[in-house]
């Protein structure tokens, strides 16, 4: 076991560990952050996408203990002080940008990243970032409407694929 010490949505937790325990199970059944989904194991889907230092990473490829002093944020650190969506989340809800929702909190996720290192992407800025996170239902459409609106660009020249 390993004692290992970090901030998760800006609060400090301090924990022991195995050092076989993966970021995404340490987050969902230690702390209780369950909107970090494990979706495939493999690092395919982006589904526990979260961040580490400012940097998206897919919690299911990292140990705890690699983020051992890191500030980490998951979705449920993602909302306003008050507990209202943000605006990416808003953007989310107004422009139907999920469907069943197990993909959404990855894509959430991604999108913050996203808008933070570009904020006014190009459609294919969007579509490029979310490469690496798949969602099974929407067709992306309303996901990339969704994050550009989240950009506070006009999203009405976007065409329905």
């Amino acid at each position: 076991m390993t004692k290992i010490s970090m901030k998760i949505n800006g609060k400090p937790v301090t924990k022991e560990v195995e050092g076989r325990t993966l970021l995404v199970t340490f987050l969902r059944e230690d702390q209780h952050l369950t909107g970090t989904h494990i979706g495939c194991d493999t690092s395919q889907c982006g589904a526990c996408t979260v961040h580490v230092d400012g940097k998206q990473v897919k919690a299911c490829s990292m140990f705890a203990i690699e983020a051992d002093g890191a500030e980490v944020g998951t979705i449920e650190g993602q909302a306003n002080a008050d507990g209202s969506l943000n605006r990416i989340q808003q953007a989310f809800q107004d422009y139907h940008g999920l469907q069943c929702g197990f993909c959404t909190p990855g894509m959430v996720m991604a999108a913050a990243s996203l808008l933070e290192a570009n904020p006014s992407p190009t459609e294919a800025d969007v579509r490029s970032h979310l490469q690496g996170n798949i969602c099974r239902c929407t067709g992306y459409h309303n996901i990339v409407k969704a994050i550009m609106a989240a950009s506070g660009q006009d999203v009405s020249a976007i065409a329905a694929e």
